[in-house]
């Protein structure tokens, strides 16, 4: 009979081996063994230890097989309590000296968050096998110490243990951890002269890892040879694209994908719809979330707060919360993707509220979840909001301010006026201060016209990134603002001779199934003559009401030039072009690559009065929602 338990659990009717195995009149060692094995293999890890605790009760004692069985159910769990008694057990039957035990041990611990008590086990081992090797080195890499997998992976090879694929995959994983594209390369290198460079899974993990080291090429490369790709292959692979900002290609291979009937996954969608968002394209959102319904993918939890972290970032942050509201069971990512699309709207009081409700709820906050508070805060110049969370993090929660925390802090203290509190703020950081922490205090340093605490941060910044261009340029339109002409010219022989240019400012209107990209100055969309013209009678009608152009920044050209530079500007032409080409009740979205200045700031309020229309505009920072004269923001941006 115990035969048979064995077989309706390895065809996975586990209900029929659990009633075989009721109906035995006497249960020896390795009936109780075979059905111990089966709830665990099945997946029914409780059930597993719970049978084991009965095996017990009705005097069996465990043996080396049961404890094999009864490890893994522990790491399945995560009980390290259960575990460390089921090790007691193994100690006293003296089972603990056993490679399969041992390495069983490694396993459950590491799996347990006990890493070090794990390496204690796996140093303890007399003998050693490469499953022990590899459950060692997985437990580092899965632990997030990629350095010490990488140091064991080498201490293996030198031991003259030959890698398996599983070796392999561990390996690189932690490479592309810590980006270490020359061990990955090491690595990479080995398993072909292992034979494994057929081997799907290998190969999918290869294409995760150059993926990560930054070199997308490669990675393309090893995804286009591959003769059987898997759907895990894809996957990689979009994501991939994603996580190194090719958007299109990403968007690319999804429809790719598609077309060579490869049906996606969960995991599909959560790498497509990211890259989504940073389109802002609602047509498309739209269509991706048709798609995960009719793939009956639009209940799982982490395709549902990417949706929400969609329409959010496509300026529909009501169809966001309404998808929020749908969601039951919320993730605490789920959480953090509406207070955070709260936050770029500008709404940081319905930020705090959510906030204020999730404490309330039995998801706990977690790092980033201070960050998206924080981050709402700052948005909406609630300062007093913000010192309090940022204190209650660490004081109520246990959290350690990270560089982004403080670039937070840095950006709510500068954004509302108060530079000189929010560079002793920086002076007092506990953590040596980055390029995000200085590059929020040049930002405020500019909004406030702040030159000698701008000069201070750029100064920083200049020794942490001098290639970066736009720290360059945003020094000098503090100068330029203050009339500083000279320090202005100073600033651009700078750039001149380091060989930085300025990030052209560009526009993405999306109209009729095309995005359409517009350049300050540009004259080549094939509309050029109808927008300017429309434009033209924008600026006249705007003026009619009382805009004045902001030209207070521009300077060695007359008064009539410098009118028509900040007309021409991308967004302006944008929205000349939204007008034309939609009707009077539609909505104009656009998204812009960099900061929306302050003379387009002022005149969209008052295109947006003139016309009727709601104007909705994503830049690199927050949205900003014109309506009826007035900006979501109230001019705090």
């Amino acid at each position: 009979m115990t035969a048979v338990v064995n077989m309706y659990a390895k065809c996975r009717r586990i209900d029929e081996a659990r009633k075989m195995f009721d109906r035995m009149p006497e249960r020896d060692s390795v009936a109780w063994n075979a059905i111990v094995a089966g709830y665990a293999q099945n997946g029914l890890a409780e059930s597993a230890l719970g049978m084991v605790a009965r095996m017990q009760e009705d005097g069996v004692t465990p043996d080396s097989i049961t404890l094999v069985s009864a490890l893994p159910a522990c790491a399945n769990i995560g009980s390290l309590r259960t575990g460390k008694s089921v090790h007691g057990v193994a100690i006293r039957a003296g089972f603990d000296s056993l490679v399969n035990i041992s390495t069983a041990l490694v396993d459950m611990y590491s799996k347990c968050g006990a890493i070090e008590k794990a390496r204690l086990v796996f140093d303890r081992m007399r003998l050693k096998n490469v499953v022990s090797w590899n459950s060692m080195i997985d437990g580092y890499g899965q632990s997030g110490d990629a350095e010490e997998a990488i140091r064991l992976f080498k201490k293996m090879l030198t031991e003259g243990f030959e890698p398996t694929d599983v070796t392999i995959m561990c390996a690189l994983h932690a490479c592309g951890e810590l980006g270490d594209l020359e061990e990955g390369r090491f690595v990479h290198e080995m398993l072909i002269r292992l034979g494994l460079g057929s081997d799907a899974s290998v190969m999918n993990s290869l294409i995760t890892m150059y993926s990560k080291c930054k070199r997308i090429d490669l990675a393309a490369e090893i995804f286009d040879c591959l003769q059987a790709k898997t759907l895990v292959s894809w996957n990689a692979m979009i994501l991939g694209y994603a996580h190194n900002g090719r958007t299109d290609d990403a968007l690319r291979l999804f429809s790719k994908m598609q077309w060579e009937n490869v049906k996606p996954d969960s995991f599909t969608l959560v790498s497509v719809i990211p890259a989504l968002a940073d389109f802002s394209v609602l047509r498309q959102a739209k269509c991706v979330h048709g798609y995960a319904i009719r793939l009956c993918l639009d209940g799982n939890i982490f395709v549902r707060t990417a949706l929400i972290d969609l329409y959010a970032k496509c300026g529909r942050v009501n169809i966001a919360r309404k998808l929020f509201d749908a969601t039951n069971e919320r993730h605490v990512t789920t959480w953090n993707a509406m207070i955070d699309g709260y936050g770029t709207h500008g709404f940081g009081k319905s930020a705090i509220e959510l906030f204020e409700e999730m404490k309330r709820s039995p998801v706990k906050p977690n790092d980033i979840t201070f960050l998206c508070v924080l981050s709402a805060c700052s948005h909406a110049g609630l300062v007093d909001e913000g010192q309090k969370y940022f204190a209650s993090m660490k004081n109520d929660y246990g959290f350690e301010p990270g560089m982004d925390h403080y670039g937070s802090m840095v950006d709510l203290l500068g954004r509302s006026g108060k530079l000189d509190e929010a560079w002793d703020f920086i002076q007092k950081m506990l953590i040596k201060p980055s390029i995000s922490v200085y590059g929020a205090m040049l930002g405020a340093c500019k909004i406030h016209k702040n030159v000698q605490l701008g000069e201070e941060a750029a100064k920083r910044l200049f020794e942490l990134e001098p290639e970066d261009g736009g720290y360059h340029v945003l020094l000098a339109n503090i100068y330029a603002t203050a009339s500083m002409w000279e320090d202005v010219a100073r600033v651009r022989t700078m750039m001149e001779k380091k060989g930085l240019q300025k990030t052209p400012g560009c526009s993405f209107i999306d109209l009729k199934n095309e995005v359409h990209t517009f350049y300050s100055g540009s004259t080549n969309h094939p509309q050029a003559g109808r927008i300017y013209a429309r434009l033209d009678r924008l600026m006249d009608e705007i003026k009619a009401v009382g805009y004045v152009p902001d030209t207070e920044s521009i300077h060695d050209v007359e008064e009539d030039v410098k009118e028509q530079l900040l007309n021409t500007h991308s967004e302006k032409l944008a929205i000349a072009f939204g007008l034309i080409n939609t009707t009077p009740d539609t909505t104009i979205q656009i998204r812009k690559n960099l900061r929306i200045c302050t003379d387009c700031h002022n005149a969209t309020k008052f295109i947006a009065q003139v016309t009727g229309r709601e104007i909705i505009v994503r830049d690199i920072q927050r949205f900003h929602h014109f309506k009826n004269g007035h900006c979501s923001c109230e001019d705090y941006w």
